[in-house]
Formats: C-alpha cells, structure tokens, sequence
C-alpha cells in the first residue's frame, strides 16, 4: 500500500459563544481537515487544529506546511510512521499541527488496514471514555451558571479556566463549588501566574477540592514548576511546557509535574503522543489528553487514544460541543455525557463531507 494522494482544505466555524482563556478570546473555529488517499483505495482523514498563541501556527501556515511536506509522503507506505515523521521533521521543525493532521490519517488508513478500530489498533480494549467539560473565562456567576447546567447534564468533571485576575478566580471557585458540589474539579491557568501568586492560589484552591491546576507557571519555567510542586498540597499538570518527547523527558527529570496533558495538535500526532505518554509511563507520571478547539474528526482521535493505555487518566476532549456548525464530520462517536462511545467501524470511524 503506497500514499497516492493528499488533499487538505480549511474550515472555519463560529463558536457557539466566545471562548476565553488567560492568552486570548476565541471566536471561531479555524482548522485544516486532511484526506490521504492510497493506491489500495483505503481512505484516511485528519485534523489540523493550530492556535497561534499556543502552537504558533494559523490556519495558512497549517496548510503551508502539509503542502511541503506532501512530496516527501507521496509513494511512501502509510505503515512507515516512524520514517514519516523523521522526514516530516527533517523538512519542518515543530508545527505540531500540520503533522498531526497527516498523522491522525495515516493512523486511521493503517487502522482501516488492519480491519479494527484504531483504539483497538493502538492496543486498547474499551470503547468508552469519559471527558471532562471545560468552562472559559467569564464572569464568575456565569461560571457558576455553566457549571450548575453541566453537572446537571451529568458531567462528573470540570475544568475551570484562570489566570487572568486573581480575585475574579477565587470567587468564581467559591460560586463553582457552590454550584455543582461533588463535581470534581481541575483549574487551567494557561501560564496566567508568577510563582508566589501560583503559591497563594493553591492554598485558596485546596479549600474547594480542585484535584489539579494545569500550566500555573510560563511554559519555559520549568525550575519555578519543580518548586512550586514540591511544595503545593494539589497535583501540577504540565500542559504548554510539553509539546515534544524530549519536553516530557525534562519535565520529568526535573520533576517539574505530577501530571503531562498531551495535545495530538501540540505535539504532531498520535505517533508522538504515544512516545510522551511512555516516557511519562516509565517515570510514573499519569497523562491527559487534551485539545485544542478540534471538530468531531480531532476529538475522535484524542479519544482513541485515550483508550488505548490506562496510563492516560483524565480526558479533556470537548471542544466539538463548542461549534456551531460541525456537520462537516459526521459518525464518529456517540455522546452519553459524561462519557464517549467510540465507533467500532475500523479506523477513525469517521465520515467526512468537506472534502
């Protein structure tokens, strides 16, 4: 089987309402889907999902990328993952998204090739994960509103973003908790904290039974991380310091997070995603996947992913309820809040009409 053709096309969705996080407000939905053809006629899509001031890449530099590294792939085995990446890398450093785009489809054509749905090709044995729901900035009785409608769908966990002004981030946990009591809840701060506001925020958080906070520090601070987890009474997650193996690798080695988030988007792919989840395995550091803002095609990955290896314990995979229009992409999943039900087709399990 040889890769015989590669089509990529932008898509651009409003959100249902703005999103909000300590970096940026996010109004719409700007992703690259993929389809890779092969000479055997199996077909493989995938997600390309880049925000700039996470990722550093924009919808155009996505699509710049795939078609560089188009001529590279073309006539290559889709099996040969490991080559492909070398070479993608090798034409492009970083730009974690375009490759995971061409990287979610070539797992799903080898997946397809297979005959077993990729979380079964990955080694996994469940269909079913469950997610977490994510809540942006906003005011903090909004917040609270959103929160109380959540767990009332049924929604065990949540994560509350922070960072952008401490005061508004304690009432809104206060007015949170009050609001959904025994949901669990983490707190992603996006880089939005110094290390002595990290250190008084965790102490307010540990009131509220908040059972980790992601990213608090600079993503390049990974000596203030290692002091601030020696010394904060709730779980560190690393999230914008890990995009690479060799980033996972340091933070481990500089104890610098109890927990790794992995992004398919961030790091290029399910190919090496599997290799940060490993070296976390072997360091004894659980994962969670999360996304960026990503159609049902991105989710759909992430989430098989998640169930290939019980090392990954938290998913944080929601941003498909966030667009307005996400017809594009159909099949997929199933949703029984707070859980996802995984296709059993062979692949993605995927049905795409934008290309």
């Amino acid at each position: 089987m040889k890769i015989s053709a590669i089509t990529a096309q932008a898509v651009s969705v409003p959100l249902v309402e703005p999103f909000t996080i300590s970096l940026t407000t996010i109004d719409s939905a700007d992703t690259v889907i993929v389809r890779i053809e092969t000479d055997t006629g199996l077909v493989g899509h995938g997600e390309g999902a880049g925000i700039g001031v996470v990722t550093g890449e924009t919808t155009a530099s996505v699509l710049e990328a795939i078609e560089l590294f188009t001529p590279a792939l073309i006539g290559q085995s889709p099996y040969a993952i490991g080559h492909l990446h070398r070479e993608m890398d090798r034409i492009l450093v970083g730009h974690g998204a375009a490759k995971a785009a061409l990287d979610i489809a070539l797992y799903d054509i080898m997946a397809q090739g297979a005959g077993c749905p990729l979380y079964q090709f990955l080694g996994g044995v469940s269909s079913t994960i469950e997610t977490d729901q994510t809540i942006g900035l906003a005011d903090p009785g909004y917040m609270a509103d959103k929160a109380r409608t959540y767990a009332g769908q049924g929604y065990k966990q949540l994560k509350i973003k922070a960072g952008s002004n401490d005061d508004q981030d304690r009432q809104a946990i206060e007015l949170i908790h009050a609001a959904a009591p025994g949901i669990s809840l983490k707190v992603d701060a996006n880089q939005g904290w110094n290390v002595p506001q990290a250190l008084k925020m965790l102490s307010f958080y540990e009131k509220y039974d908040v059972c980790a906070v992601e990213q608090p520090l600079p993503h390049w601070d990974l000596q203030g991380a290692a002091y601030l987890r020696a010394r904060s009474p709730i779980a560190i997650m690393a999230d914008e310091s890990c995009f690479t193996p060799h980033d996972a690798s340091a933070i481990v080695t500089a104890q610098a997070a109890d927990i790794i988030n992995i992004k398919l988007m961030k790091c290029g792919g399910i190919y090496p995603a599997l290799h940060i989840n490993a070296i976390a395995r072997g360091a004894g550091v659980p994962t969670m996947v999360g996304c960026m803002l990503e159609s049902r095609l991105g989710i759909a990955a992430g989430a098989h992913f998640v169930a290939s290896d019980p090392n990954i314990i938290y998913a944080d995979l929601d941003s498909f309820r966030d667009f307005n229009d996400s017809s594009f992409v159909t099949s997929a999943f199933d949703v029984e809040v707070p859980h996802i039900h995984l296709s059993d087709r062979p692949g993605l399990g995927v049905d795409v009409v934008a290309l």
